[in-house]
């Protein structure tokens, strides 16, 4: 256990984006195929955050051909090239589980004003 208390606080990156629950984001992943890698974007809001340290780890959940999709990313992974924070959320919830029961308007997270 010790040793992994070591390799977390050495692979810890410092510039973690500062994003939180409701914020809709774009996540750019790396995406190996074969022996090719690209960049791949995945935008959609985050409905959870988990953990904490090296293995903590965020959902972002989006509707793509009136599909949902979520993904689970590590916020500690070299994958996980940036996070950029399109516009924040104004939530009331530490989780947005809710939003998987929802369709259309009333899946929209209302944006917070300054």
């Amino acid at each position: 256990m010790d040793a992994l208390k070591i390799i977390s606080q050495a692979s810890l990156r410092e510039e973690v984006p500062q994003f939180n629950i409701g914020d809709t984001v774009r996540v750019d992943v790396n995406i190996r195929e074969g022996e090719r890698e690209r960049i791949q974007q995945f935008e959609g809001t985050v409905i959870a955050r988990k953990g904490s340290g090296i293995s903590e780890t965020f959902t972002v959940r989006r509707v793509s051909y009136g599909v949902g999709v979520e993904r689970v990313f590590p916020l500690h992974s070299p994958n996980v090239k940036a996070v950029k924070v399109v516009r924040r959320g104004r939530v009331r919830r530490a989780k947005l589980y809710y939003l998987r029961n929802r369709v259309g308007k009333a899946a929209k997270v209302k944006e917070q004003l300054k």
